[in-house]
């Protein structure tokens, strides 16, 4: 298929204050201190094609986990000019209830999702309650049915979704996780998710506390790195610095969502 250009945003929906560093990397140092994080949905579109990249979390889980709900991510999408009702397509970069929920505000959409996720999600190792935690069960069940309405397309490791869109599975920080390239102007931009919280897990290599497989972890970081056109072309999944490094894409929307297929304001 010819490569297709894309013009990529982050839209924000919640927010943490989170007081402690500590939280948010496995090896610990001796700096410790307020580190924000954010949550996001992605999406990339052309004249052809609006893609969605993940669903983003409900209020009320966001709510039961001590976060702050912004907006629901379906209004974000309305103020940068999308429709969710139009969405067909959404890349799911993993099933975690931050990332999987809200399936029925994109009533429309297929869902690409790796086999070895939902496996994950509903195998044996869900009887951990450590391993379970990070999920929804009603975002999972709500994936089955989605399923079971001929509306989910698996893959298993690299594919390319539609011209100039691929998903990679890593693993790591859930066993079916995938991130997912885009070619824009600027070139290759990879949306990390998980695979780095934050911008500063992939530049130490140093994981999120929350991993299944931290040999995955390291490798995908290598990953991310071999994928992108260079460090500023990888966008970390929760790091509130790529609201602020990214110009919005409208008057009024600073804060709200990022336009990512344009060179940061400032290099990392």
């Amino acid at each position: 298929m010819t490569r297709e250009t894309y013009e990529v945003f982050a839209v924000r929906y919640a927010t943490n204050p989170r007081k402690r560093r500590i939280e948010n990397v496995l090896r610990h140092d001796l700096h410790d201190g307020p580190d924000p994080m954010d949550f996001f949905v992605w999406v990339a579109t052309n004249a052809s094609r609006t893609i969605l990249v993940d669903l983003g979390g409900t209020e009320a889980h966001a709510q039961a986990r001590g976060h702050g709900y912004l907006r629901c991510p379906s209004a974000g999408l309305r103020q940068i000019g999308i429709e969710p009702n139009e969405i067909e397509d959404a890349i799911v970069t993993h099933l975690h209830w931050d990332h999987a929920g809200n399936i029925g505000l994109f009533p429309r959409a297929r869902v690409h999702l790796q086999a070895a996720e939902m496996q994950f999600a509903t195998g044996p190792h869900m009887r951990h309650e450590l391993l379970r935690k990070p999920f929804s069960v009603d975002g999972v069940c709500d994936m089955v049915r989605r399923l079971y309405d001929g509306r989910l397309v698996y893959h298993d490791g690299t594919a390319e979704i539609a011209p100039g869109i691929e998903v990679h599975r890593v693993g790591g920080h859930s066993l079916g996780l995938q991130v997912v390239r885009v070619w824009t102007r600027r070139g290759w931009v990879v949306l990390a998710s998980d695979a780095s919280h934050y911008y500063r897990n992939v530049a130490e290599h140093n994981p999120f506390p929350i991993v299944v497989d931290v040999a995955e972890s390291l490798a995908a970081f290598d990953t991310l790195t071999r994928l992108a056109e260079s460090p500023d072309h990888i966008v970390p999944g929760h790091d509130p610095l790529v609201i602020k490094r990214y110009p919005a894409p409208a008057a009024g929307l600073a804060g709200i969502a990022a336009r990512l297929d344009v060179d940061p304001r400032q290099a990392i």
